[in-house]
């Protein structure tokens, strides 16, 4: 294992980015969301990124100089055009104008298009709420879920994520994927060899599998069955139709440098947090000090932080072989 501090990390990252032909503020931005991602614990998000992300840069997958553009179509909207690069410097511009709009009128979104893996989808949410706005994200991404009764991919796992501001302490926040699990696990579990749970994924005849190999040529299993294929497409209409995107269907895989660009989308919405009930943060306060006095409850996300306040203090801990990867970007 190697070691590495938050910067340190960052820099290692960036580095193989920029050698691979992103363009330094581009990978001075993925960099810092794949190391927010990995000290987090969400390593299917981390560094694990950074070889598969650089080989689509060499291959113009992914845009590696493109700049991301706004252009506010209506009052409160942000249209950005991802340009076909990565997602966080859109995402970074996003989160640059939403908490002063939706401080003036109460409510703002930003509509990305033709954009790519948006990565930890937590993280933007709860840069807005520590900016004191209610925020939700929808990403949609490229085809691994069939609609509930049918066998063809057609929804991605299409993350969503919510973060409401608490007094004095960090955001809730609630990030989840709407396949069972996040398909980052089975890539994971993949590379390393490994078998997955039954119940996670079928494979390309609808079979139940515990071959992670198997499960990625098949689909995944979505959330709350029915329900998790109904929220599914509830994010394919807002993250990809509503902004212009292209639906999981049309988009090529985030994994893999073959392809076009994938092309895909993401919805932010902010809502000022005091607009609606100036004693809203306190209430929301409220209800989360009645989880947390029972013993056993937590918000979602503790474990989180605390894998966060660790890695600040004692960097983190990485598969020599993961280092190794990255340098010889």
């Amino acid at each position: 294992m190697a070691t590495l501090t938050l910067t340190e990390a960052e820099a290692l990252a960036a580095e193989a980015l920029t050698r691979c032909g992103t363009a330094a503020p581009a990978a001075r931005s993925v960099a810092r969301a794949l190391v927010a991602a990995e000290a987090d614990g969400l390593k299917g998000h981390g560094l694990s990124r950074v070889a598969p992300y650089g080989a689509q840069v060499r291959a113009g997958k992914v845009v590696g100089d493109a700049v991301p553009r706004a252009e506010p179509p209506r009052p409160g909207l942000l249209a950005i055009d991802a340009a076909h690069g990565f997602a966080y410097p859109a995402i970074d511009l996003a989160l640059a104008e939403l908490p002063r709009m939706a401080r003036q009128q109460g409510i703002a979104a930003a509509g990305i298009r033709r954009s790519h893996h948006c990565g930890a989808a937590g993280r933007p949410v709860e840069a807005l709420a520590e900016q004191g706005c209610v925020a939700l994200l929808f990403a949609n991404t490229p085809a691994a879920m069939a609609p509930w009764g049918g066998h063809r991919a057609v929804f991605g796992t299409n993350p969503l994520a919510f973060a409401c501001p608490l007094p004095g302490r960090a955001p809730i926040v609630v990030d989840l994927a709407l396949s069972k699990v996040a398909r980052a696990n089975i890539v994971g579990a993949a590379k390393r060899g490994d078998p997955i749970p039954e119940g996670w994924a079928l494979d390309a005849d609808g079979r139940s599998t515990t071959d992670a190999g198997a499960a990625l040529t098949g689909t995944m299993v979505p959330l709350g069955d029915a329900k998790g294929t109904a929220l599914a497409l509830m994010v394919e209409l807002l993250a990809a139709g509503l902004v212009g995107a292209r639906f999981a269907g049309e988009a090529s895989s985030f994994l893999d440098a073959e392809g076009d660009p994938p092309g895909t989308g993401q919805f932010i919405l902010a809502i000022d947090a005091a607009a609606l009930s100036p004693d809203a943060p306190e209430r929301f306060a409220a209800l989360a000090g009645s989880i947390e006095e029972q013993d056993g409850a937590r918000l979602p996300g503790s474990r989180r932080l605390g894998l966060r306040r660790r890695a600040a203090e004692a960097g983190l801990d990485l598969p020599d072989a993961l280092v190794a990867e990255i340098r010889a970007l």
